[in-house]
C-alpha cells in the first residue's frame, strides 16, 4: 500500500498558495452544505506533489473522514488504463491499431449500421468499412451507450439488458458478444460517440494476450507501476478504506438537493464482468502513478511500459482534421459547449484550441473523469498533473470539473 503525500511546497512548484486555498475553501463548502461527502485533491509540477488536500468523510454514516489512502471507484478513469494495457500488445507486434476488430473478435467481422424501425422491424445496412482496434480506442467506433435517450439504437441496448453497459450474468466475453449483435449508430470513424468501446478494447486485450483482463493488468502495468492498491475488487484488509459512493437526491423544482447512497458495482470479491471501461478502484497514490507513467511519457522509476512515441500518438487528437468533440460529436448527446475546443486521442481528451475551450486550458492537456466525479489530468505544456476525487454520481453534468480547472489554473505563477 502506498499513500500519497506532499512533497514540496506550492511557492518551489510556482504555485500561489493562497489560490490553492481558495480552491480548498471553495470544494470544503460544497462538503460543510452537503453537496458532496468528502474530497481529496492533488496538484503536482514536475512529478512533486505540491498541494494535497483530503476533506470531508469517505462515509458519512460511520463518520470516517478522506485519508490520504482512501479508495476511490474511478469508473471511466478505467478506460486510459485499458488503452494503455492494448497499446503495449501493440508495441509487442500482437496487435495494431489498423486491425479490423473482426480479426480478434468474429462476432464483429461483418458490423452493420441501423436505418430504422424498432423490435423485430429494425433494419440495417452493412457498414461502408471495417470496425477497427483504433476506432474503439478513439470512441468513433459506432457503438453507445443505453443511457443517452438520443437515438433509437440506445434503446436496443436498453432491450438487450445493457442498462449497466454490461449484460446480466454475463462476463466480459458474453457481454461483447451482446454489443456485437446489435447495430452500428453509424459508419466506423465517421463520428465521435463516447461509449461501451472501451470494453470491446478489454476483450481485445484478454484474447490477444490470452489472459483474463485483470491479471493482464496486474502484470503488465499495476504491479510494476507499484499501483498495489488498483484493481477489480477490493481485499478485506482494503474493504474499510472505500469510500462510500452517493447519489444526488432531487430537491424542489428537480435539482440537487441531498445525498444518499446508491449501490455501486459489486467489489467484494472478483466481479464476473470486469468493465474495461469503468470497473477499476484506486488510490490517489495509485493514479498519480499512472499519471506520471504518462508524463514521462512511457517510464516511471526505470520502468518502462511504452516507448515515448506511443504515449505521444495516444495523447494527440485522433479526430480527422483536428476536429473537437463537439463538431464530430454524434449529436445531440455531444452537442455541448464543455465540449468545444477538446479533441479526442486514444482513451484520452485532448485540448486542441484553449481560446475555446469553456474552462481554463493549455493546448495538450489530457485526461479523463469518472462518473463518480473524479477526474485527472496532465497538462505538458505547464508540466502540471491535477488529480480530484469524491463519490458522487450527480443528477445532471457537475459543477466541480470547471471550478477545479478554474482555481488549478489560478494557481499557477509561472
Amino acid at each position: 500500500m502506498g499513500v500519497l503525500r506532499q512533497e514540496t511546497g506550492p511557492e518551489e512548484a510556482g504555485l500561489d498558495a493562497e489560490a490553492l486555498d481558495r480552491l480548498d475553501r471553495h470544494f470544503a463548502h460544497e462538503v460543510d452544505e452537503g453537496r458532496l461527502p468528502g474530497f481529496l485533491v492533488s496538484v503536482a509540477r514536475g512529478g512533486r506533489v505540491a498541494h494535497l488536500t483530503a476533506y470531508g468523510r469517505r462515509d458519512v454514516a460511520a463518520g470516517l473522514p478522506v485519508e490520504g489512502d482512501t479508495l476511490w471507484r474511478i469508473h471511466s478513469m478505467t478506460k486510459p488504463v485499458t488503452t494503455v494495457a492494448a497499446l503495449i500488445l501493440v508495441e509487442e507486434g500482437r496487435l495494431s491499431p489498423d486491425d479490423p476488430v473482426g480479426r480478434h473478435l468474429p462476432a464483429f467481422a461483418e458490423p452493420r449500421v441501423y436505418v430504422g424501425g424498432s423490435g423485430d422491424g429494425v433494419r440495417t445496412r452493412p457498414a461502408a468499412g471495417p470496425l477497427l482496434v483504433r476506432h474503439l480506442m478513439t470512441h468513433t467506433a459506432g457503438l453507445t451507450f443505453p443511457f443517452y435517450h438520443a437515438h433509437p439504437v440506445d434503446g436496443l441496448y436498453r432491450e438487450a439488458g445493457l442498462d449497466s453497459s454490461g449484460a446480466p450474468g454475463t462476463d466480459l466475453a458474453g457481454t461483447v458478444d451482446v454489443y456485437a449483435r446489435l447495430p452500428l449508430q453509424f459508419d466506423p470513424g465517421t463520428q465521435w460517440n463516447y461509449s461501451v468501446a472501451s470494453n470491446v478494447l478489454g476483450r481485445i486485450v484478454e484474447v490477444v494476450s490470452g489472459q483474463p483482463l485483470d491479471v493482464f493488468l496486474a502484470g503488465r502495468i499495476l504491479g510494476p507501476l507499484g499501483m498495489t492498491d488498483t484493481g477489480f475488487h477490493v481485499s478485506g484488509e482494503q474493504a474499510g478504506r472505500l469510500a462510500e459512493l452517493y447519489g444526488e437526491t432531487a430537491g424542489p423544482g428537480g435539482g440537487p438537493h441531498g445525498l444518499e447512497p446508491v449501490a455501486g458495482p459489486p467489489l467484494h470479491g472478483r466481479p464476473r464482468f470486469l468493465s474495461a471501461g469503468g470497473g477499476l478502484v484506486a488510490s490517489a497514490h495509485d493514479m498519480h502513478r499512472f499519471m506520471e507513467l504518462l508524463r514521462r511519457r512511457g517510464e516511471l522509476d526505470g520502468v518502462r511500459l511504452l516507448a515515448p512515441r506511443t504515449v505521444d500518438l495516444m495523447t494527440r487528437n485522433q479526430l480527422p482534421g483536428g476536429a473537437d468533440l463537439r463538431a464530430f460529436g454524434s449529436r445531440p448527446a455531444h452537442d455541448d459547449p464543455g465540449n468545444e475546443g477538446v479533441g479526442f486521442g486514444l482513451g484520452v481528451s485532448v485540448v486542441v484550441d484553449p481560446s475555446r475551450t469553456r474552462d481554463p486550458s493549455t493546448l495538450g492537456t489530457y485526461g479523463w473523469a469518472g462518473v463518480a466525479t473524479t477526474v485527472f489530468w496532465v497538462d505538458p505544456g505547464r508540466d502540471l498533473t491535477v488529480q480530484f476525487y469524491t463519490q458522487v454520481r450527480p443528477r445532471s453534468a457537475p459543477t466541480a470539473f470547471g471550478d477545479l480547472k478554474r482555481l488549478v489554473h489560478e494557481a499557477v505563477t509561472d
